[in-house]
């Protein structure tokens, strides 16, 4: 078991605390939110417990520049709306310099900081041990509750641990709850949904799965690839040339392990990769040559959610098909409300499924939504996690 906020005594203590404030923006805005909500309770429980707090995160990708268009102002100032509470925004293009080490020093308990962009610094990419130390001197105790990055070993979340003790926040508590139980000791049937594009990108997930699912069920672009390998004609639709080696590999092992592991029977094809594009239904082995596949049909939608109503334990990472254009949001849609009114633990694995779940209203009815897209999947495929392993045991 690791160490939480609750294994500490605050009072009189400095929390530096890295958080997952990449959030998306646009013309200065933030138009999600989602990742500085999940931080909140962690920041709260901060607070009330007299700890002075000092948050870092990262935003996009400035290259180890000051980049204003990366700057974590507009975090700060919606953090101090949500927590009614002034979070002062310590900048520097540094990130730390002697001003934001003196900032820093002249809080009070309960006082809320919030440093610049770390990547600013490219020291922060690169784990250097200069920049770790730098952070773990603006604090006792280093909180970790970005697991959004705790697949990455950078400065501010492994780095900083090798200087000060480590422990975590309430959202990598519930991360770590529900994607180790899942994994580890799932109620079952245990279903595993994996959708989106590259099978390769997928192939070390989906390997690790079959040891442990009862149900595995593919849909997204890497459908085709699927179908590709069994003879039949994809049309236009996405093709993954390299992972069209590894699908009789995935479907021996499935039979091997008596995993029910289910692909499409019929596939909503357009014309083109456009909204406006002209689509019709077809069955998957006789997808039109001049067609691209771009979600599943409804016989696929009745077989899936059939299957889904039988489990206990579901993970869902990646979309049935291109949500993002109404024509084919359906089948990703029906597998959301699928999970939403079903009794089983739903666990939505990140990225483009969570998107999809919130995009459709149904966010609220799942059981644990997933802050990490690409740390879900490498927790998923078995894989120890930098951010985590550096983590005090109890």
């Amino acid at each position: 078991m690791k160490k939480t906020v609750r294994d500490i005594q605050w009072a009189g203590k400095t929390a530096v605390m890295r958080c997952d404030f990449n959030v998306p923006m646009k013309d200065g805005v933030i138009t999600d939110d989602t990742r500085i909500v999940a931080a909140l309770p962690t920041i709260r429980y901060l607070h009330e417990n007299g700890a002075k707090i000092v948050l870092m995160s990262h935003m996009g990708r400035p290259k180890g520049e000051p980049k204003p268009e990366f700057s974590l102002e507009p975090v700060c100032k919606k953090l101090s709306e949500y927590l009614n509470l002034e979070v002062h925004f310590v900048a520097s293009d540094r990130v730390v310099d002697e001003d934001v080490k003196d900032r820093v020093r002249n809080l009070k308990a309960g006082d809320i900081a919030l440093l610049q962009n770390v990547r600013f610094r490219n020291e922060e990419t690169k784990n250097d041990p200069e920049f770790s130390k730098e952070l773990s001197e603006l604090g006792d105790v280093f909180v970790q509750e970005a697991f959004g990055t705790a697949h990455r070993a950078h400065a501010s979340t492994t780095g900083i641990a090798s200087y000060i003790p480590a422990v975590s926040g309430f959202l990598i508590e519930k991360e770590l709850q529900f994607l180790g139980q899942a994994v580890n000791n799932p109620e079952r049937p245990f279903a595993a949904i994996m959708g989106g594009a590259k099978v390769g990108d997928k192939i070390p997930v989906i390997t690790n799965l079959l040891n442990k699912v009862d149900i595995l069920i593919i849909g997204g672009g890497m459908v085709y690839t699927f179908l590709k390998a069994q003879g039949y004609s994809i049309g236009t639709s996405l093709l993954d040339e390299e992972g069209l080696a590894l699908v009789p590999e995935i479907l021996k092992k499935a039979e091997e392990n008596n995993v029910q592991l289910l692909l499409p029977v019929d596939t909503v094809a357009a014309d083109k990769f456009a909204e406006d594009a002209a689509y019709d239904c077809y069955d998957a082995d006789r997808i039109p040559e001049d067609r691209m596949g771009l979600d599943i049909g409804p016989k696929t939608i009745e077989l899936f959610t059939d299957a889904l109503k039988t489990a206990k334990t579901i993970v869902w990472n990646g979309p049935m098909g291109v949500f993002e254009m109404a024509p084919f949001a359906v089948g990703t849609k029906a597998i959301a409300k699928c999970l939403a009114d079903s009794d089983a633990t739903t666990i939505i694995g990140g990225g483009d499924s969570a998107a999809a779940v919130q995009q459709f209203g149904y966010g609220d009815s799942m059981t644990h939504i997933s802050t990490g897209g690409g740390a879900s999947l490498e927790f998923l495929e078995g894989k120890e996690l930098p951010g985590i392993a550096i983590l005090d045991e109890k």
